[in-house]
């Protein structure tokens, strides 16, 4: 097939639907399918063809869509259109201009088209603190209904996505596809920094946002008994890098903040002793994934708006949504439980296998076969 992926922000490495669209783009031309990415930048190579738009810089909305990893694509409409009559299937990652544009030229000259959910409405309101008022996240669940009722199959990471937006009216046929693990993440032995040698490690890998609530890690952590041996890592961009830096400043051992690329993420994961996943939403949380993959046992809040929960194994790798000491008491056991933690860290590596690229790529590519054979199906009984 010639497979189409539209998105805004492809090349902005902090972005987590650019990462799984990549990563998906790969695997897809590793199984033998052509792929084409339209997108504000691309990278051409010899299994991928860019088609490039530019970046739209819209005041205000550039400068705050920029600080939390997106970029906001120019709706070249001649580029999108040469993109799409050389289709097999075009699929959409997200629900705006460009996206919109793209589906009415595969309605106009009946190219497949199918979609993917990958942005919770929390994740725009938690920008303007808002994400608590439960009407302004109805309002645009209802505002991207429009979109993804027009297509007949949509992408959905998780089961709980899945069930927000039936709940929401969504009528497409929804498929529960996992984004996937790459397979260059796996266990390894790696040497840590001298300055983290004596220290208990605890890692998460995520935006510096609202939404995503590293400050309960920082409070779990002030609180902990053997908060002058733990060492926080927070991984990822993001606008709230300098509240965190000043709210955790009277720890014993600075926040390090950083980002990675995946060489380097994959070693930092191996330096870790235990991963916290805090967020409040959550569509599915790929450095979680990567962090288990890798060995590392999570501990993971159980908001009802964050998927990521359904990795928990058990009560011990759950923290009660918001509540820093119910955190604070889980690092604090698997602190005091090494052993315990290694024979959980085995069944991590196990459980992972399931989430490897290379199977999920495979259930999308029988999501996109499908949406081919149901348009075939209705063109012909339309004619």
């Amino acid at each position: 097939m010639i497979i189409t992926f539209i998105i805004d922000s492809y090349d902005e490495t902090s972005n987590g639907i650019a990462t799984s669209t990549k990563r998906f783009a790969k695997v897809l031309s590793d199984m033998g399918h052509q792929i084409q990415i339209v997108a504000a930048s691309a990278t051409s190579d010899e299994n991928i063809k860019a088609y490039n738009l530019g970046v739209s810089k819209v005041p205000i909305l550039y400068q705050v869509s920029k600080s939390q990893g997106f970029t906001f694509a120019k709706c070249d409409k001649k580029e999108i259109v040469e993109a799409i009559k050389t289709s097999d299937i075009v699929h959409c990652l997200i629900p705006f201009k460009i996206e919109r544009f793209a589906k009415k030229i595969c309605d106009k000259y009946h190219i497949p088209s199918t979609a993917a959910f990958h942005l919770q409405p929390e994740n725009i309101t938690s920008t303007i603190h808002l994400n608590k008022v439960e009407a302004v996240n109805k309002y645009i669940y209802n505002k991207f209904k429009k979109f993804y009722n027009q297509f007949s199959h949509v992408h959905c990471p998780s089961n709980m996505i899945k069930g927000q937006l039936i709940e929401n009216g969504y009528t497409s046929k929804l498929h529960v596809i996992s984004n996937g693990v790459s397979c260059d993440f796996k266990p390894k032995k790696v040497n840590r920094p001298k300055e983290w040698q004596d220290k208990f490690v605890i890692l998460m890998i995520a935006r510096l946002s609202e939404e995503k609530r590293q400050d309960l890690i920082i409070d779990a952590v002030k609180n902990s008994k053997y908060e002058k041996n733990i060492q926080i890592v927070f991984a990822g961009k993001g606008p709230l890098k300098g509240f965190y830096e000043k709210y955790g400043e009277k720890l014993t051992n600075k926040i390090s903040f950083g980002f990675y690329q995946e060489a380097e993420l994959i070693d930092l994961i191996n330096m870790t002793d235990l991963y916290i996943h805090a967020s409040d939403a959550e569509i599915e949380a790929i450095g979680c994934m990567e962090a288990f993959t890798c060995g590392i046992v999570p501990v993971i809040s159980d908001s009802k708006l964050s998927a990521t929960n359904q990795f928990a194994l058990d009560e011990l790798n759950l923290f009660r949504q918001g509540e820093y000491l119910d955190l604070r008491d889980k690092i604090d056991f698997w602190y005091e439980n090494p052993t315990l933690r290694e024979t959980r860290s085995k069944e991590y590596i196990l459980y992972a296998q399931k989430y490897n690229i290379k199977n999920t790529a495979k259930e999308l590519e029988a999501m996109f076969y499908e949406a081919i054979k149901d348009s075939n199906e209705q063109q012909q009984s339309s004619l």
